[in-house]
């Protein structure tokens, strides 16, 4: 027994996610709702019962259908379990039947969601059992009825779910990728950025993930409704449903469906880098039947290109946002990169770009023609309509980038100054790679190193304090400067973030473009690499080290632990080392030695590497059989590929005492680290001459951060 109104009709109430509530109401009174009013996440409306079953099967907005069975003050447990006993409730389900009850709000009396639903479920069994004998059961899953019970300031509406699950579940996603958007928040990003297929040639999603927006996009286009790919919906078993009534509009929605398809001319592309996750969006788009109008494909979006036959195209997107999928700062540079992409490639397109951090957008660097409030779940976001700039607009935007602003030009003037200052010592001392420029300016905290002719721009870690849009900025500020400076192209520099590594993560590639080339140090050739992994091949700050374990290593044998990509080793052997050995736990970089050693044409019968354990390696090692030993160990490791972890500061004194017993009497340990509170524990360390060289160890273009590292002498007492 419905609400129902002689002149109105059957009362409704469909519910939303908030902010498509406008949206909702225009949807409603499109397919014939009478009094259709918007309140928050949701329209009240009247209709006949053909327009209960049209919104469970062409709502795109809506969550759930209401249909409102009575209406009366309940502020107590007493006026709820009489009003919920008004209804007849055998004319909707057999005695034997199953429900659930959705109980939300609250009065003084019923301050609890959970009593408020036993006490409407006990009035519905109680009226049951006491006519028939028998009682219904609770289902939660797929119940014959689910009864929503709605208290605000004491007055309760008792209404029937029509949908079930909620309807944004339309039955075509069975997988889906790590956050993804509902179907009717897709749909709503869709209107609100007005795709239509007689205006665009179709829609383009450069981080598709499971493929929700193409999907929608697809639906919309064909007019096929979303309701028909469900196979359950909530009034599916009462005793009222009519049958003939919705076979006759599901019939009518079919053949809708099949006529738009036909007649689709819009084409949908997605890409993501994520192959998993695209296979997911395959099996998405097949269940929804529309395999043959959306193309998914693996890609990153550095290698986005417009489709030549699009010429007018709407690209929509829901890109990480860096509440659960990524870090803020990393994530700039992807929304830094889609702004990019959209300049070059996709000029005449409309971008709607949606996301719960709107200063991520900030970056892209475009300006928003509109904005909406929308709610992913509990999340507010935001979508941004772009209207993207015409060929002459883009120049003059590229342009106005080049131009540095006052404070970017401080910078580069720096950098101009550090060159003069260092081009006699770096052309008499013959070397090629070097630092130009170190945090000089507070604010544009970042590390400049030159490679020959290669360009790298390492960003210290900016503090929690500062706006991480504001760091971003001043970094690209930075990195503009710099371009101006070295005559280069933004592009053609190196630009990595500095943050704490873990476990074997500085080890890992980071690229896989295998962009080495070759550089000279003190008559050493090496190999370095600027883009793959997290360091380059070659600590700049270790150059004073290497160049005097190269000048007194003639004749000698030499350890090297820790030894990385193993430079001090190499130029151990060009300084006539008899033999070297280096101990790292990565083969990778220990390919790298090897490379090096290569390089130079050292035979490496008297060279030898060791992946392992260094901590490891020094316990099984017996003899004093080293002159000349070189240790660099990380501040902290606790690396899968070692027992326990280490601790330059805790394990510093051990490290030292196992590698003094292999030194000769009159051999000579270096012992380095770049902890920049690192302590040597002396009175641990008493039976050695112990030294202070880090002075000594530090060439001018590290000057102004003579904390990079700190560095010992360390012999055996005579």
């Amino acid at each position: 027994m419905p609400i129902q109104n002689d002149a109105m009709g059957i009362s409704y109430f469909v519910t939303c996610p908030k902010g498509l509530e406008a949206l909702l109401l225009d949807e409603i009174n499109a397919l014939g709702a009478i009094s259709a009013k918007q309140t928050v996440a949701g329209v009240a409306c009247e209709g006949d019962r053909a327009l209960g079953y049209r919104l469970c099967l062409e709502s795109r907005l809506a969550s759930r259908v209401l249909l409102r069975l009575a209406e009366a003050p309940a502020a107590t447990p007493d006026a709820l379990y009489d009003l919920v006993q008004s209804i007849d409730w055998l004319e909707l389900m057999r005695p034997s039947g199953t429900l659930s009850v959705d109980f939300n709000g609250r009065s003084d009396a019923i301050n609890n969601t959970h009593f408020g639903a036993l006490k409407v479920k006990d009035a519905i069994v109680d009226q049951i059992r006491g006519a028939t004998g028998q009682r219904p059961s609770v289902e939660k899953q797929q119940p014959d009825i689910r009864v929503n019970v709605h208290l605000a300031k004491g007055q309760a509406t008792v209404s029937l779910d029509m949908s079930g699950e909620s309807l944004h579940r339309r039955g075509y996603r069975q997988q889906a990728g790590e956050a993804p958007m509902k179907e009717n928040l897709a749909a709503a990003v869709l209107l609100r950025a007005g795709w239509d297929k007689d205006v665009f040639d179709g829609v383009l999603d450069p981080m598709c993930g499971s493929g929700t927006l193409l999907i929608e996009a697809a639906m919309i286009a064909a007019n096929i409704a979303p309701g028909l790919y469900r196979h359950q919906f909530g009034f599916t078993h009462w005793l009222t449903h009519d049958r003939g009534l919705w076979k006759e509009l599901c019939d009518e929605a079919h053949a809708k469906a099949e006529a738009g398809k036909a007649a689709l001319t819009a084409q949908f592309y997605g890409f993501d880098q994520d192959e998993k996750v695209l296979q997911k969006a395959k099996e998405n788009i097949r269940r929804a039947g529309l395999s043959a109008f959306i193309g998914v494909n693996l890609s990153e979006l550095s290698e986005l290109q417009r489709p030549q036959n699009m010429e007018k195209g709407l690209l929509v997107t829901n890109p990480p946002y860096g509440e659960r999928l990524g870090e803020t700062e990393n994530l700039m540079y992807l929304y830094q990169l889609l702004g990019q992409q959209l300049r070059n490639q996709f000029e005449g397109w409309r971008a709607a770009v949606f996301t719960s951090n709107p200063d991520l957008c900030k970056v892209m660097k475009l300006k928003a023609q509109r904005s909406y409030q929308l709610f992913n779940g509990a999340l507010e976001s935001r979508l941004f309509l772009y209207e993207v700039f015409a060929q002459e607009d883009r120049v003059q935007e590229e342009v106005k980038a080049l131009e540095l602003t006052e404070s970017a030009q401080m910078v580069a003037n720096r950098i101009q100054k550090n060159q003069k200052n260092l081009g006699k010592w770096v052309k008499k001392e013959g070397i090629e790679c070097y630092r130009i420029y170190d945090a000089d300016i507070p604010e544009y905290a970042v590390a400049v190193d030159c490679y020959g002719d290669e360009v790298i721009v390492q960003e210290y870690q900016a503090p929690s304090t500062i706006d991480p849009v504001k760091a971003f900025s001043r970094f690209n500020e930075a990195v503009a400067a710099v371009a101006q400076v070295m005559n280069k192209k933004p592009q053609q520099i190196v630009v990595k973030r500095r943050k704490r590594q873990q476990g074997t993560e500085q080890y890992e590639r980071h690229d896989t473009t295998d962009h080495f080339f070759v550089v000279t140090e003190l008559g050493c050739k090496l190999w370095v690499n600027l883009h793959d992994y997290l360091d380059t091949g070659l600590f700049l700050d270790h150059r004073p080290v290497r160049r005097k374990i190269q000048s007194i290593a003639q004749g000698k044998s030499v350890l090297n632990l820790f030894s990385y990509t193993a430079t001090a080793s190499l130029h151990a052997a060009v300084g006539g080392a008899s033999r070297t050995t280096s101990v790292d736990m990565s083969s990778t970089y220990l390919d790298w030695a090897r490379r090096n050693f290569a390089l130079n044409g050292l035979d490496n019968s008297n060279h030898h590497f060791v992946r392992e354990d260094c901590f490891k390696w020094l316990e099984r090692q017996s003899s004093a059989q080293y002159d000349l030993i070189f240790m660099d160990p990380p501040t902290f490791s606790n690396s899968k590929r070692m027992e326990g972890v280490l601790d330059v500061q805790r394990d510093h004194v051990k490290l030292i005492h196992l590698a003094m017993s292999l030194l000769k009497k009159d051999g000579l340990l270096i012992f380095s680290n770049n902890y920049r509170r690192f302590k040597l524990d002396n009175d641990a360390l008493h039976n050695f001459d112990v030294k202070d060289i880090t002075a000594s160890t530090i060439d001018p273009d590290f000057k102004r951060n003579a904390k990079i590292h700190c560095c010992f002498e360390i012999k055996h007492r005579v």
